[in-house]
């Protein structure tokens, strides 16, 4: 249980709602028991069993507890009934109708002040699962899939918030409902009460064994809950090129070997799970028949308990047999919990290997330049970045080309902060990027990326991401600027309508130009823009590359481009090559230079043609 230990420190806001439950827990536990216990007034009412007591009785001292209630019961009940023997049952009765009044009562207000803790934690693991997820640098996800993550998120949380419920009743109302019913078992009959006590260690023994191998069947089904929900997620996703390829049926028997494996993980751990129950009961019932044995011996043949006590002990002896199923049940739901919580911890603690500097500071926007000093960067012990120099000055326009896989992408992501380099420094305004508080530094930047991904909301939300304190004034003005607000117009509800999900009711150009002026609302010091116009069409392009040449007007901007033809008038051309700048300098410079850059521009002119 010490992952699920650490969980429970989520519960400690809600404590007090935790000590109102435990206080009507014990008061189930104990009229639970009370209430058992009156059926022998009742029973002795009906049989007959017990001469009525004329005298009020004394109080003696501890050792005649017993027969003090016995006869203190007897005497108010001749008193109330009289000569009538049926007004002493009304009275017995009402008694027990009473006493399982309170007890239910007392059931209710602890299932009540439960639900405030299991749903606050809930909501607060949640919580912190999500900011711990949208904080982690991009390297984490690298080699995680998406649907592992949810399930952690969901199903593992869903896990722990219903074994709550398991570990207060296993900690409090289940054991004290046992303990205050032994006790009033051992006032009616210690010798029954220790033939009891014999039996129930066994008894636990046997059930802790059956459940020892929950916990690890446990994190396998969950690990298979989170590869079917990551497949899932890949099939949404890619269902246009599983189409495309007719690889409908390899995507499903892929699928069915997950589902295959869940269900013999499944079946295993449910039936499992599913014998603490019949077990529990079968060895109570074992337990009841040997009281049936011994205890009518003592009321046949020894004669020391009579008939009444007998059936109210039988019933006290089964009252048991409920907590004592509950608490199996619970201590296997516990270390189900327990694997989910390892899982849920797992993530909570992952470090961030992101440099952060013990003072940050917020960072100013851009006054001279940002350098690249001797920078290198590796994705696990693959370098793919090698030696990096070179400067962007305020308001200078830089791009960089190459093939893909040369790391132009890279390098725009750490200057992002996405991933620290490995070794080398990247300088703001003579200040290494380190220094200064992550967010504030982002803020200073503004991403146009070739895939522009938008949001399940309005447009006007969409533009707003990076600045939601924004007027609508204000959102059309850059909406204007990036050509996007004619065919916003258009829609049926203006910006205010929803573009479904990653924006799939808009087409690539209007999602671009969207995304441009979301950069705009932001004012940024350093526009980066990322392959910005490679997925539109000749036509898309040209209006997005307008919008784009007034978000670049007196601007610092990077740019990564595969198009050579629309970094021609950029002030510096940076040519990439596996990891290395292997040529730098304007367009004409280095068509002149009969270069790298050179063989490219033919290649692609090649291509054209």
């Amino acid at each position: 249980m010490t992952h699920f230990k650490t969980i429970l420190h989520y519960a400690k806001p809600y404590k007090t709602y935790a000590v109102w439950n435990i206080v009507f827990n014990a008061l189930y536990a104990l009229f639970s028991a009370l209430a058992m216990a009156a059926l022998i007034p009742m029973l002795n009412v009906l049989f007959k069993q017990v001469p009525p007591v004329a005298e009020k009785p004394i109080y003696q001292g501890i050792n005649t507890l017993k027969p003090f209630v016995a006869d203190s019961i007897n005497y108010h009940l001749g008193a109330v009934a009289g000569e009538d023997p049926s007004q002493g049952l009304w009275l017995a009765v009402g008694l027990i109708l009473v006493l399982f009044l309170l007890k239910n009562l007392f059931n209710y207000l602890a299932m009540y002040y439960i639900t405030y803790l299991r749903n606050g934690v809930l909501k607060d693991i949640r919580n912190q699962v999500y900011q711990k997820l949208i904080h982690l640098p991009m390297g984490y996800f690298t080699d995680r899939k998406k649907g592992d993550l949810m399930t952690r998120m969901t199903t593992d949380v869903l896990e722990v918030q219903h074994s709550m419920l398991s570990v207060l009743e296993l900690m409090v109302r289940e054991p004290l409902t046992i303990l205050f019913t032994l006790v009033v078992m051992m006032l009616i009959s210690p010798q029954l009460t220790l033939f009891v006590f014999v039996f129930i260690p066994i008894s636990g023994w046997i059930i802790s064994v059956v459940g020892k191998s929950l916990k690890k069947q446990s994190e396998q089904v969950q690990d298979i809950q989170g590869q079917m929900l990551a497949q899932t997620e890949e099939t949404i996703t890619g269902l246009k090129m599983i189409k495309a390829f007719v690889a409908e049926n390899h995507f499903s028997q892929k699928f069915s070997k997950i589902t295959q494996q869940f269900f013999q993980y499944s079946n295993k751990l449910l039936n499992r799970q599913n014998l603490a129950s019949p077990l529990s009961e079968f060895l109570g019932i074992a337990v009841i028949g040997g009281l049936l044995v011994y205890g009518g011996t003592l009321v046949l043949i020894d004669g020391s308990l009579n008939a009444s006590s007998f059936i109210a002990y039988i019933s006290l002896a089964y009252n048991i047999l409920t907590p004592a199923k509950a608490i199996s049940k619970a201590a296997y739901g516990v270390k189900k919990a327990d694997a989910a919580a390892g899982r849920i911890i797992e993530l909570l603690e992952e470090t961030d290997p992101i440099q952060k500097a013990e003072r940050p500071v917020v960072a100013a926007p851009l006054t001279q330049s940002i350098r690249f000093e001797g920078v290198h960067f590796g994705y696990g012990a693959k370098e793919v970045l090698h030696n990096i120099n070179f400067e962007i000055k305020q308001g200078q326009t830089v791009a960089l080309v190459g093939q893909s896989g040369s790391g132009k992408s890279t390098l725009a992501q750490l200057l992002l902060r996405f991933y620290d380099p490995t070794q080398g420094t990247i300088l703001w305004d003579e200040s290494p990027v380190f220094s200064l508080e992550i967010g504030s530094l982002r803020q200073q930047m503004a991403l146009v990326a070739q895939d522009a991904l938008l949001f399940h909301d309005s447009i006007a939300h969409n533009i707003a991401m990076g600045k939601p304190d924004a007027s609508r004034e204000s959102i059309i003005q850059a909406a204007k600027a990036a050509h996007a607000h004619e065919f916003i117009e258009q829609l049926e509800n203006s910006y205010d309508t929803s573009i479904g999900d990653a924006g799939n009711k808009l087409s690539g150009g209007q999602k671009q130009r969207i995304s441009i002026a979301r950069a705009l609302l932001t004012n940024p010091s350093l526009l980066i823009l990322d392959e910005a116009t490679s997925a539109l069409d000749t036509q898309s392009e040209r209006g997005v590359q307008e919008a784009l040449n007034i978000l670049m007007k007196d601007r610092t901007t990077l740019v990564i481009a595969h198009r050579l033809s629309t970094v021609q008038h950029a002030d510096l051309i940076l040519v990439m090559h596996q990891g290395k700048i292997v040529e730098r300098g304007t367009h004409q410079s280095l068509i002149e230079n009969n270069g790298y850059y050179q063989q490219l521009v033919s290649m692609q002119q090649l291509a054209a043609d």
